[in-house]
């Protein structure tokens, strides 16, 4: 199939992106300082649980949830950059090459215009794969070895977090067909901020039983549903004593969304590069 051959190449293209780079040392420095920040969290509570059983205190019982919290900040982290990763690395997929004049020499050949956006989306979806994979293992890892420690549905939530870059990479393609990569840059970053902040309005309407900012909140996730299913692979990377004891908060959300809000975040991707696809093939080069 032609487009596993352009998903290959875009593949290649994509690692050869100073961007790309850039994010990838950042996410370096990042395990590098979790895992240093984990054994800090660990030997600050050994110190004051043996501080208790000199006292005779009873222990605190309660390390599983602050592990967990420890474990969301870092999935969190690994969330954004992705989701940063994802925005930059293909912003310019169609635009760029358009304005460079290298589709012009593709497009004449036995190869059709959808076959170009499905290889293109396909390549920088196996690259986000790899590096979410790679980076929620080493916040696991890091938990396990370092913590004694593993959240539950790690393959599910794994999955979630994966949904959500396909979703932004979805809708990155889909501007590249018509925008220029600047605006589409910009459009669809401040689109990514939107969803973000409409999850934390929500989490805050939640806590304070407002029904005005819960609604805004569900109306940014219609708009862009990638922050949604951050909330909903959060509730399942926590076990239920830690979701009840942290309640609403930044990071994480006591009220999952439900199934169909999963089913609608990947009929929007599909769609999107649906319309990516429709879009570029009446395109003029």
């Amino acid at each position: 199939m032609k487009s596993l051959v352009i998903a290959q190449l875009t593949f290649r293209e994509g690692l050869r992106k100073k961007l790309v780079w850039g994010v990838l040392l950042l996410s370096v420095l990042f395990v590098v300082l979790y895992v240093w920040g984990f054994h800090l969290f660990v030997e600050d509570w050994r110190q004051m649980e043996a501080r208790r059983a000199e006292r005779g205190v009873p222990p605190a019982g309660t390390y599983e949830i602050f592990a967990s919290a420890m474990v969301l900040l870092g999935l969190w982290t690994v969330n954004f950059l992705s989701g940063v990763m994802t925005i930059f690395a293909s912003v310019g997929t169609i635009a760029s090459e358009i304005d460079a004049g290298t589709l012009q020499a593709i497009v004449p050949k036995p190869i059709r215009r959808w076959e170009i956006v499905l290889g293109k989306y396909l390549g920088f979806a196996g690259m986000l794969a790899l590096y979410i994979v790679a980076m929620v293992a080493s916040v696991i890892l890091t938990a396990r070895v370092v913590g004694d420690y593993t959240p539950p549905n790690v393959v599910q939530g794994t999955l979630l977090i994966l949904l959500v870059s396909l979703i932004l990479l979805s809708l990155t393609v889909f501007g590249s067909t018509f925008l220029s990569t600047v605006t589409n840059g910009v459009v669809v970053f401040m689109l990514y901020g939107m969803a973000i902040t409409g999850g934390l309005v929500e989490q805050v309407g939640t806590a304070l039983d407002n029904d005005l900012l819960i609604r805004i909140g569900v109306i940014s996730s219609i708009v862009v549903p990638s922050d949604s299913m951050w909330r909903l692979a959060s509730y399942l990377f926590q076990p239920r004593l830690a979701v009840n004891f942290l309640g609403p908060n930044p990071f994480g959300t006591t009220t999952p969304p439900s199934a169909f809000a999963v089913q609608y975040a990947v009929a929007y991707a599909f769609v999107l590069l649906l319309a990516a696809m429709l879009v570029f093939r009446k395109r003029d080069l």
